[in-house]
């Protein structure tokens, strides 16, 4: 069996494929770098709500599910 890379994509407070940043990401890491750098430039004119961001990964059915619940700050972020 194959190693299959994993797949993320940036979700917003509501659950949905974020309205800006909804692209794939190989890994926690770069979405949360392309998240970071949009909130703290194009993301600031906004609302905390419309700001806000979660992470998903890709199950190997082709679900999404949640890894990081969406939060409307990005101090909380994994390292």
């Amino acid at each position: 069996m194959a190693l299959r890379s994993k797949i993320y994509r940036l979700i917003g407070l509501d659950g949905s494929p974020h309205p800006v940043l909804d692209g794939p990401y190989d890994s926690i890491e770069a979405a949360m770098r392309e998240a970071q750098s949009w909130y703290e430039g194009e993301g600031l004119k906004l609302s905390l709500g419309e700001r806000a961001y979660g992470i998903e990964v890709m199950t190997r059915c082709g679900a999404w599910r949640t890894v990081l619940y969406p939060e409307k700050s990005p101090d909380n972020a994994i390292t």
